[in-house]
């Protein structure tokens, strides 16, 4: 199977603690690296992950608190000190635009790489980004700003060919995509082998869904219905729930209420408050209404 994975860079809330870095996520879907928000810290995090900064073609960023993007300037210009030529293509609120270019004006020129700014509209739920393998989406979220979550998911696959079957009816190579593509093969007797015994389906698409920095929505599910793996903020415990509603976060309880009533596969908690020393608290708060969470934590990779 191809891969998929999510990479924990950070998961920290606003206040700077020595145990948790900013937001940042890599995903990896086959050969395509993309980031999920840049925190302060990103750059040595992806150097702890020997995620090669080329790799990187895509910065997604959820909204523009400091937490979750003061990493990306420094970022582009250390891509420019390696002397990166691909370009970096940055999917943000539109607020986020004029604020990186008078940075860029500052303390990038010079770059020897374009740096591709698409705006983003937070309150509509929208693919954004696509590719021959998959496409991602924008999951609007609430928030004290514009602010939405990412859904990346896998596009459709063709069926896997048996090799014993083509070999067996001495199929030439040339028919293999006619196949793949529903064709059955006619031997030289005239017996017609249907498209599925030459065949193994393909693998069910994956999904997954980043929520950050949002109050609980009773209507979030409808969107993640059936993803395979979400993270979902979980920044205080219930016992602080009132402190999650006046500053629009989440319980570890209510990612927990999301997870389960959109029927996802498995639920990572993140974006901690510094008031936790130990988030095992959240953890199990979060497992007696969804049995099938789990910490993120830094340098963490988790498979979809």
């Amino acid at each position: 199977m191809e891969p998929f994975s999510v990479y924990i860079l950070g998961c920290g809330s606003a206040l700077p603690t020595l145990r948790h870095y900013a937001s940042s996520q890599v995903i990896r879907i086959r050969d395509r690296y993309m980031m999920v928000d840049c925190g302060e810290g990103t750059q040595m995090q992806l150097r702890r992950t020997h995620v090669h900064f080329n790799k990187l073609s895509v910065v997604f960023i959820s909204h523009i608190h400091g937490d979750h993007c003061f990493g990306l300037i420094g970022m582009i210009s250390t891509f420019g000190m390696l002397g990166r030529t691909a370009p970096l293509h940055i999917y943000a609120p539109k607020e986020l635009e004029p604020m990186l270019k008078s940075q860029m004006d500052m303390f990038c020129q010079g770059l020897e790489y374009e740096v591709v700014f698409h705006q983003v509209d937070t309150y509509i739920n929208k693919v954004i980004y696509e590719d021959r393998t998959m496409a991602v989406e924008t999951i609007p979220l609430e928030h004290r700003i514009p602010c939405c979550g990412f859904l990346f998911r896998e596009k459709e696959t063709l069926p896997h060919i048996r090799r014993d079957m083509i070999d067996f009816y001495h199929i030439p190579l040339s028919q293999i995509n006619n196949i793949k593509n529903g064709a059955g093969w006619e031997t030289e007797d005239g017996v017609t082998i249907p498209h599925e015994r030459l065949t193994t389906p393909a693998e069910k698409p994956r999904s997954y869904a980043y929520c950050s920095d949002t109050r609980y929505m009773k209507n979030l599910s409808k969107m993640l219905k059936g993803v395979d793996m979400l993270y979902h903020e979980s920044t205080y415990m219930k016992a602080h729930e009132d402190r999650a509603s006046l500053y629009w976060h989440s319980t570890a309880e209510q990612a927990a209420k999301v997870a389960l009533e959109a029927g996802v596969g498995k639920l990572l908690l993140g974006h901690y408050s510094a008031r936790y020393n130990n988030e095992d608290v959240l953890l199990e708060e979060a497992r007696v209404v969804f049995s099938n969470s789990f910490l993120a934590q830094e340098g963490m990779v988790f498979d979809v």
